[in-house]
């Protein structure tokens, strides 16, 4: 076996009442006032207050930042960031989806420091930990609470663009599915897919091991198995459980192997169209495996024996079909909008989608097929 690496948060908590575990935290930490990251849709839910609560409870002060939008640009997230930069805290806890963890991620690092954030879309490496975090997601599918990345949008670019560090892996992660509990069906389908591209892109990926296969594989039973559950079934927590700690093997997967076209082609219509990110990677998932099954057949064919055992006297080329089919499905039954039509995407903005999505070639590179021009073409071409 080559050498491989993977990064992972230093301490996790999941399963019921782990939500409690924050006044554990605050203690370890020894941390007199936190800083609280969030938004005013998560805020408006009352499921900062759970967390407020425990603080109130193990007698910490607390500061909230919630003026983050959806699908932020770097600007945005560095208004926030600025927000915070005069006041006192020595923890920052983060309450919310990827956009809401990727800020508080971005901050751990900013804080403090004599770079901006602008310095770090040109040269993430000089980023440092000024600050311990702690992420509390409260959506099935980003990953972002066990990443060393955070996604912002580039408008005078139109896409969006990775900062990369491993000084920005949290510190602590709570999964209690008490935060997704009453998460609406569109959001769950949205987030849910996004991580199931994760694992799949993940154990697709050139840049592929042992340690990302083990977490992509645990993610990809825990999100084919259980995302129509949670769709479906308000009610099904087993199934939101498994949706959640799913999303974090994803992210966990990422920092040992990395995704691939899908994200790559879905970070322009977040950055120009501002659609969400889980239906951007949603409307593109199918059609980029397909393209790259013969690439990729033996892969997807693993996954599937990992996942649907019953299935092992098949083909290769019938289970690296099933697992696309499978996508299909989900994508399809949890009423994902599939056309970028839908989004007003106008048909001549199609060469500036190709300029743009060429461009990814920080997760191009990773993909088991290259891309042409006219591949990149023909595969928006499909969803428009």
């Amino acid at each position: 076996m080559s050498m491989c690496q993977i990064k992972i948060p230093s301490c996790v908590y999941a399963g019921e009442g782990s939500i409690e575990k924050i006044k554990d935290i605050v203690a370890k930490e020894a941390a007199s006032k936190v800083l609280v990251f969030t938004d005013k849709g998560v805020r408006g839910t009352g499921l900062v207050d759970i967390v407020l609560n425990e603080l109130t409870a193990a007698n910490v002060e607390y500061q909230i930042f919630d003026n983050l939008v959806a699908e932020p640009s770097y600007t945005d997230v560095d208004k926030v960031i600025k927000e915070a930069e005069d006041a006192q805290g020595d923890l920052i806890v983060a309450i919310g989806g990827g956009s809401v963890m990727d800020a508080a991620k971005l901050c751990a690092v900013l804080k403090g420091a004599s770079y901006t954030i602008k310095d770090l879309l040109i040269d993430p490496a000089v980023a440092q930990k000024g600050i311990k975090s702690v992420m509390i997601p409260t959506t099935c599918g980003t990953g972002s609470e066990a990443t060393c990345n955070a996604i912002v949008a580039i408008p005078e670019e139109g896409t969006k663009k990775g900062i990369v560090n491993d000084n920005m892996i949290p510190d602590y992660v709570i999964l209690d599915a008490k935060m997704i509990a009453k998460l609406p069906k569109s959001i769950i389908a949205a987030t849910g897919v996004d991580a199931l591209a994760h694992v799949v892109e993940c154990f697709t990926s050139k840049k592929a091991t042992p340690l990302s296969d083990t977490y992509a594989l645990a993610g990809a039973n825990l999100i084919f198995k259980n995302i129509k559950k949670a769709y479906n079934n308000a009610d099904d927590m087993e199934a939101k459980a498994s949706m959640l700690l799913g999303a974090f093997y994803g992210g966990v997967a990422i920092t040992g192997s990395g995704t691939t076209a899908v994200h790559a082609l879905a970070y322009p219509l977040g950055g120009k169209y501002h659609i969400a990110h889980g239906v951007s990677n949603a409307i593109l998932f199918a059609h980029v495996m397909a393209f790259n099954k013969d690439a990729c057949a033996d892969r997807l064919a693993l996954l599937c024996d990992g996942v649907y055992p019953e299935l092992s006297a098949k083909t290769v080329e019938e289970k690296a079909q099933h697992i696309i089919d499978e996508i299909e499905s989900i994508v399809k039954d949890t009423a994902i909008p599939t056309s970028l039509k839908e989004f007003g995407v106008p048909a001549e903005d199609l060469e500036v989608l190709v300029e743009s999505g060429s461009q990814q070639t920080r997760l191009l590179i990773n993909n088991m097929k290259e891309l042409s021009l006219d591949d990149i073409r023909e595969l928006y071409k499909k969803v428009m």
